[in-house]
């Protein structure tokens, strides 16, 4: 899709807010002691709650800033692993770690960038701790990071030379301020607050801050390509309606569970033609990409797909990210696997595609809920893992009545077929193909 290009009159760039980069620095340094610094190291991999009871040990210690430092390096241990990596790099508080965004997911954001894209100038508005703007801010000739904590603007002014970002500019200043009277843009990035004023979190866009609803002429006109993060548990539709220059909607989960919601935003693009783009990635950076699962809301509409008549050899079942971003036509017309209900979102087939985005079971035996099926089935099954899809009871219901316990190697599908009746399906992860 042709990139969105917009010709506005730029503007000079806001003042700096009250605290300079130099105090930045001078915060950062002080906030933590040579003898402070010298436990983190020492204490690296102790737990944090029994070093908290021998405080008292360590007079010429800060230990609430110890038990922070240490808590979040082994946090990072994992979810940052090339900043735990460095030396030096220093970390905020709890619920800030908690936020940021994984290594992984932050360098798949990068990617969201055109290789051929002209790299001039960045600004991430929500900095946080800084993850994404250091993976999306390479290569570009200014990047700006606006934060409005002055705790973490310190943080970022202390990481980012040793990221390998010296240039990189830290402005303490609020978003939607600065976002009026800066320059434009060939990339912003934003990630609205999704947590209310006592701290509940939220999903829809009007209850984020700032609401991009009401942003999003000022953002195309400040910028050739506006990337936003929202919550994962909003509803694409809705977003779509909402948002009017959406291009890409890209549905991030990580080893199958849905981390992050993406909308790229162009001038030209028509929301309604939106590319969703469904990306499954592993736990760690990997070497190259895992190919993503694309469709239009227009396709998924007009996708015919087969109805199975009886259950097959295999049986799929879609990862989070297809699940949620809506792609239960498109998968079955792209894979030619059957349907087992317009509504169950299982499919089935005789052939075992390993491809398929999501989990494939080889199926062992299937029936009906009367008592001599189930009882026939339990003979041979003392404990399973147990999914309901478009079926009436629970799992916790469908353990109760058979007095099966969770765990083992079987997995036990409950769910209705194309003419309505009800049945179990028994399976194994598959093994061959």
């Amino acid at each position: 899709m042709q990139q969105g290009r917009c010709t506005h009159p730029t503007h000079p760039s806001p003042q700096h807010t009250s605290i300079t980069p130099y105090a930045h620095r001078e915060m950062a340094r002080k906030e933590i002691s040579p003898e402070t610094l010298a436990f983190i190291e020492e204490h690296a991999e102790d737990n944090v709650q029994a070093l908290a009871l021998r405080a008292t040990r360590y007079p010429k210690v800060n230990m609430s800033t110890a038990i922070v430092q240490i808590a979040a390096r082994q946090t990072a241990r994992t979810k940052l692993p090339t900043w735990w990596k460095i030396a030096g790099i220093r970390y905020p508080h709890h619920l800030s770690m908690e936020q940021c965004s994984s290594e992984v997911t932050a360098l798949y954001k990068a990617t969201l960038i055109p290789e051929g894209m002209k790299r001039e100038r960045i600004t991430d508005l929500s900095g946080g701790f800084g993850v994404d703007f250091a993976c999306m801010a390479r290569g570009f000739e200014r990047a700006t990071y606006v934060e409005r904590q002055d705790e973490l603007c310190a943080l970022a002014e202390h990481n980012m030379p040793l990221l390998g970002l010296p240039h990189a500019e830290v402005v303490n200043a609020d978003s939607v301020k600065y976002l009026q009277e800066m320059e434009r843009q060939s990339v912003i990035f934003i990630d609205p607050a999704r947590r209310d004023t006592k701290g509940r979190k939220t999903v829809l866009i009007s209850d984020c801050e700032p609401d991009i609803s009401r942003l999003q002429q000022t953002l195309m006109e400040k910028a050739e390509r506006v990337i936003v993060k929202l919550s994962p548990m909003l509803d694409i539709s809705l977003a779509l309606e909402q948002l009017q220059c959406v291009s890409e909607v890209h549905v991030v989960a990580v080893k199958g569970e849905c981390k992050e919601l993406l909308l790229v935003m162009e001038a030209d693009a028509n929301s309604a033609n939106a590319r969703i783009v469904c990306t499954n990635l592993p736990a760690s950076v990997p070497a190259e990409w895992p190919a993503p699962f694309c469709f239009t809301r227009q396709e998924e509409e007009n996708s015919t797909y087969p109805v199975a008549t009886e259950i097959k050899r295999y049986l799929y079942e879609p990862n989070g990210v297809l699940m949620k971003a809506g792609a239960f036509r498109t998968v079955a017309s792209h894979y030619g696997v059957e349907k087992l209900h317009p509504n169950s979102h299982l499919y089935t087939s005789n052939q075992c595609l390993r491809e398929f985005p999501g989990r494939v079971f080889e199926v062992m035996a299937y029936g009906g809920f009367g008592k001599r099926e189930v009882k026939e089935m339990l003979t041979s099954v003392k404990r399973a893992n147990v999914t309901v899809r478009n079926f009436p009871d629970s799992v916790a219901e469908l353990r109760k009545r058979f007095k099966l316990p969770e765990g083992g190697d079987d997995y036990l599908f409950a769910t209705t077929l194309s003419k309505g009746n009800k049945v179990w399906i028994l399976c194994r992860k598959a093994t061959e193909g």
